[in-house]
């Protein structure tokens, strides 16, 4: 990790006009702590900031220390993706509720920033899942994403068939709704939503969650994220691989959908005395009366 910071990227979620105010405080703001400040071209486009350097992610990789992100997760998961082969380090500012990934809020940005430039701040770097879709033996498509991979069926909404394969060896056979991939940072996604176990980040290990299983003994698993799943498509009407629920890819009977954590990683930073068990807390409203 390059600290102290020295250059400093803003990026806001491309179709919200709302973040102009607070993107152009806090570019203001670090230029004034000495930073240099650059601004993704889509947001400053977006939002109407001139006066500032602007630059693509891409090049926003080569030149950042620090990149801030404003909007929710989906957001996050967007950029972090781009920006995984890059050692920079990844704020996420939330526009409205306290986010799993975007714990900065508005409210607190300035103050939280200045004690991040100061070092106080907590690290975590998550993996990413790389994905690779096979038809006929050829690749028919390779992708990255950062919470889940998941096939599943599609709009005909009839039950599809699996074979899941760990490492080249046979595991089952499902019919089933579809099935969740997931990282430990997707673990608190679809995943969580369809009975999988939540993933403390540090684990290096990918969740396998049936979706809706015609049998109830296809239960969720855990493997080491240097494992290789492989998904085959045995029988659907209607089938698809979703990436992070942003890419959609349809597939066919006989394609293969092979996923394995990725060498490259994302880190997050987040304000000081942060807890992952607080914030699980918080957004899964534990130990609250009812």
């Amino acid at each position: 990790m390059r600290f102290p910071f020295k250059t400093a990227a803003l990026v806001g979620k491309y179709n919200s006009r709302e973040i102009g105010s607070a993107l152009l405080r806090l570019a203001d703001h670090l230029a004034q702590r000495g930073l240099r400040v650059v601004i993704a071209t889509q947001t400053a486009e977006r939002v109407g900031i001139a006066g500032f350097e602007t630059a693509t992610l891409a090049e926003i990789g080569h030149l950042a220390d620090l990149v801030v992100v404003f909007g929710g997760d989906g957001t996050m998961l967007s950029i972090a993706r781009i920006l995984a082969p890059y050692d920079v380090s990844v704020v996420g500012v939330n526009q409205g509720r306290l986010g799993f990934l975007t714990d900065v809020s508005l409210d607190t940005m300035i103050q939280t920033l200045d004690e991040m430039l100061a070092g106080e701040f907590v690290v975590e770097d998550r993996f990413l899942l790389d994905a690779v879709v096979r038809r006929d033996g050829q690749i028919l498509h390779e992708a990255r994403a950062f919470n889940d991979v998941v096939v599943s069926k599609g709009a005909a909404g009839r039950l599809i068939e699996l074979e899941v394969f760990i490492d080249e060896q046979f595991v089952y056979s499902q019919r089933s709704d579809g099935l969740v991939i997931a990282s430990p940072t997707g673990s608190t996604a679809y995943a969580l939503s369809a009975g999988g176990p939540i993933l403390h980040p540090t684990l290096e290990a990918i969740a396998l969650v049936p979706i809706c299983p015609h049998t109830l003994s296809n239960r969720p698993i855990a493997v080491n994220s240097h494992s290789r799943v492989e998904v085959l498509v045995i029988h659907a009407d209607d089938c698809c691989a979703n990436l992070d629920g942003q890419h959609r890819l349809e597939l066919k009977v006989g394609d293969r959908v092979e996923v394995s954590g990725s060498m490259e990683t994302v880190r997050l930073l987040h304000p000081k005395g942060h807890s992952y068990y607080d914030m699980l807390r918080q957004k899964l409203h534990w130990g609250e009366k009812l």
